[in-house]
C-alpha cells in the first residue's frame, strides 16, 4: 500500500501492474527528454544575440521536427495499446467473484461456492484494533488465492462507483444496470487495500476494499471466510 511521502506507484502484485509501471517509466523518460530539449532551446534563444540563417529558414529542420513528434507518439502508443488489450483478456478464470457497489459499502458474492454472499463495511474508529488502518480496514475481507486467474464481475445498485485496487492495477466502474468484468492474477500473498474511485455521495471516502490473498493450496483446503 502507499506510504507517506511516496513519489512513485505502489509495488506491483500482478503482471498487469508490472506492465503498467514499466510503461509509466517508459513514457516518463520520453517526457523528460522532451522537456530538457525544449528548455535547452529556450535557453539558447534567450542567451544569444546571433541569428543563424540555416535555422530561421531550413526545410530539413522543419521536416525533422514534424516527423520526430510522430515517431515519439508511435513509441508511446504501441506499448499502450498492448497493455490495453492485455487488460481485456479473460483466460478461463479459476474463480468468479461478483462485487456490487452500494451507498456506501460493497457486497461480494462467491458464485462458485454456492452463492456465498456477504457485505463489507468500513470499520468505525471505535472498532479498530492495533495494526488496523483507519478508513481502510473492513469488517469482512475478500479472501482470494494467488497464482490463479480471478474474474471480478462488478456492478452497482444505486449510483456510479469504481472498484479500484492500485497494487493489482485494477480500476473498473460499477454502473447500475450494467455488469462490467475484469481479471487479474495475484503473484504475492498479503493484504491489499483499495477504495471507491468514483465520487458517489457524501460518504464516498468511507467504502474501502480489502483483499486478503493467500496461497492456492490453503484456499483449496476449505472455507477460510470469517464472517
Amino acid at each position: 500500500m502507499a506510504h507517506a511521502a511516496q513519489v512513485g506507484l505502489q509495488d506491483a502484485t500482478s503482471p498487469i501492474m508490472e506492465e503498467l509501471i514499466t510503461f509509466h517509466d517508459h513514457a516518463l523518460m520520453i517526457i523528460f527528454l522532451i522537456c530538457f530539449l525544449v528548455l535547452y532551446a529556450l535557453f539558447l534563444t534567450l542567451t544569444t544575440k546571433l541569428t543563424n540563417t540555416n535555422i530561421s529558414d531550413a526545410q530539413e529542420m522543419e521536416t525533422v521536427w514534424t516527423i520526430l513528434p510522430a515517431i515519439i507518439l508511435v513509441l508511446i502508443a504501441l506499448p499502450s495499446l498492448r497493455i490495453l488489450y492485455m487488460t481485456d483478456e479473460v483466460n478461463d478464470p479459476s474463480l468468479t467473484i461478483k462485487s456490487i457497489g452500494h451507498q456506501w459499502y460493497w457486497t461480494y458474492e462467491y458464485t462458485d461456492y454456492g452463492g456465498l454472499i456477504f457485505n463489507s463495511y468500513m470499520l468505525p474508529p471505535l472498532f479498530l484494533e492495533p495494526g488496523d488502518l483507519r478508513l481502510l480496514d473492513v469488517d469482512n475481507r475478500v479472501v482470494l488465492p494467488i497464482e490463479a486467474p480471478i474474474r471480478m464481475m462488478i456492478t452497482s445498485q444505486d449510483v456510479l462507483h469504481s472498484w479500484t485496487v492500485p497494487t493489482l492495477g485494477l480500476k473498473t466502474d460499477a454502473i447500475p444496470g450494467r455488469l462490467n468484468q475484469t481479471t487479474f492474477t495475484a503473484t504475492r500473498p498479503g493484504v491489499y487495500y483499495g477504495q471507491c474511485s468514483e465520487i458517489c455521495g457524501a460518504n464516498h471516502s468511507f467504502m474501502p476494499i480489502v483483499l486478503e490473498l493467500i496461497p492456492l493450496k490453503i484456499f483449496e483446503m476449505g472455507p477460510v471466510f470469517t464472517l
